[in-house]
């Protein structure tokens, strides 16, 4: 079994993972490695290949040197490997699931999710391998046929976060890789034997050497290592996902180098309750989207805007919903909200909580940490001179926010940089899609929580909620190159 090749994890035990370029296991070039270490025990899990710059280039020429056999395959040859590795991602769900749960500290039932939503994934990339499909495009010249027509991109690099590594990781390789172009995938520091299962799968399944190739890095090396992928003048893309504020630094990056990226990034998701809602469906929606996985979720409910007179009556469901989750560790099957990642985004999580305590909030239930271990919490009462008002907490805290209208819901909404996700609440379907047109955000849910994705859904944001578009066709536009070609067939006539 090689290095990175998922096995069951025993507790304490520290498992070694390599970099795998052009097909092989390799430790990085100058022999270093990093740790990681479980938040909750501080006990280690990895010991994982510290790439330098030189072994970032390594993964880009092997994905270079593959490109020609890789996109040379029928679709049909490359939509059967992902259903494999659909198959053998299911039949290492209990291993993987283990494996992430130690690396971020998640709820078991978060990480089958990631196993399930994952499977679809695969599932519905293979189903794409025939969407490259051009136009032939009337033209005014007598005898000329002229085409649209998409072809791979080339090299491809993803950057994954940990938040769902397996969903995300995934994501940042399958859409390119559908379509015939090769990746490297440069893992999270958080989650690194969980990002290079992703890329063992593959392997397995029957992707040839140097199509997929993963790169895990020490946390002091990231700027550089992410500064080579993009700079290699073989990368054509980039897709990131993560913080609006490293986000900004992989824009400035691709402009510098021409390399055109994909951005997924933060959100301050808006969810309006308008006053005919039904409330019991909008507590519910409003509890999972700001708990699930502690709040650490892009799409998390962060702000609750909702009518005046229907505010007590949301605010008290909301609050006592809150209040029942069960808060444990993460390897107890019972458990709904696990530890924050690390010690960091537990203290950002209660200095926000305690600034909008100090301005005048109301903590209607929870607002307390024992460890990394934070409350699920409810402010009411926020305003916009709070900090949580406009600082993604990506923790277990949601804000209510009461208005007086609809128009005021929605320029609340709107009052953020962030433009993700959103939802909307409301018996009235025409009112609330009105609504929901005005609200800027890549995605709205109408009468369902704002934490919500399916594969085959086109998914980003707008403003510092990134740009482009990830899932299947709208995949398609990011992944591949729109070209112009002409036959001309018989005499052309020319005025000079």
């Amino acid at each position: 079994m090689s290095a990175t090749e998922i096995e069951a994890p025993t507790s304490g035990a520290v498992r070694t993972s390599d970099l795998f370029i052009a097909g092989k296991h390799v430790a990085a070039k100058d022999g270093r490695y990093f740790e990681t270490t479980e938040a909750l025990t501080g006990e280690p899990i990895a010991r994982a290949a510290a790439a330098s710059v030189e072994d970032a280039n390594l993964a880009v020429d092997a994905a270079a040197a593959a490109l020609e056999e890789w996109s040379g395959l029928p679709p049909a040859a490359r939509r059967s490997i992902l259903e494999r590795a659909a198959v053998l991602l299911d039949e290492r769900t209990d291993d993987i699931v283990a494996t992430m749960s130690r690396e971020m500290g998640a709820t078991l039932p978060w990480c089958g999710f990631n196993v399930h939503v994952s499977k679809g994934m695969l599932a519905e990339a293979a189903a794409q391998a025939y969407s490259a499909v051009g136009e032939v495009i009337p033209s005014d010249v007598p005898g000329l046929t002229a085409l649209s027509v998409r072809q791979p991109v080339g090299v491809v690099v993803g950057i994954a976060p940990w938040n769902a590594p397996l969903i995300l990781g995934l994501r940042a390789i399958v859409w390119p890789l559908i379509w015939g172009n090769t990746v490297v995938l440069k893992s999270s520091e958080q989650t690194p034997l969980t990002q290079a299962a992703i890329v063992q799968v593959l392997h397995d399944a029957g992707v040839p050497a140097g199509a997929v190739n993963l790169i895990s890095n020490a946390p002091e090396d990231s700027p550089s290592v992410v500064e080579a992928l993009i700079a290699h003048p073989a990368v054509t893309r980039v897709n990131f996902t993560g913080s609006s504020r490293v986000g900004r630094i992989i824009g400035e990056l691709g402009g510098r180098h021409l390399t055109r990226v994909l951005l997924e990034l933060g959100g301050k998701a808006p969810f309006l309750v308008l006053p005919d809602a039904d409330l019991e469906e909008a507590a519910a929606a409003a509890s999972f989207g700001a708990f699930m996985n502690q709040g650490e979720i892009c799409m998390s409910t962060e702000r609750a805007i909702v009518d005046r007179t229907v505010a007590d009556e949301f605010s008290s469901l909301l609050a006592e919903r809150a209040a029942k989750l069960v808060v444990g560790p993460p390897s107890d099957p019972a458990s709904q909200i696990g530890p924050l990642v690390h010690t960091g985004a537990r203290d950002q999580v209660i200095e926000l909580i305690e600034d909008a305590r100090d301005k005048g909030a109301q903590v209607l239930t929870g607002g307390t940490a024992d460890g990394l271990f934070v409350k699920p919490t409810v402010l009411r009462g926020v305003t916009s001179d709070m900090r949580i008002y406009h600082e993604e907490s990506f923790g277990p805290v949601v804000s209510i926010i009461e208005v007086d209208s609809t128009d005021e819901a929605v320029a609340v909404a709107n009052d953020t940089e962030y433009g993700l996700s959103a939802a909307v609440f409301g018996k009235d379907a025409a009112a609330a899609l009105d609504v929901a047109r005005r609200i800027k955000s890549g995605v709205c849910h109408i009468n369902s929580a704002t934490v919500h994705d399916e594969p085959q859904m086109p998914f980003g944001g707008v403003g510092a909620s990134g740009w482009g578009r990830f899932g299947s066709r709208a995949a398609l536009e990011e992944f591949t190159e729109l070209r112009w070609i002409t036959i001309q067939s018989g005499s052309r006539h020319y005025p000079i």
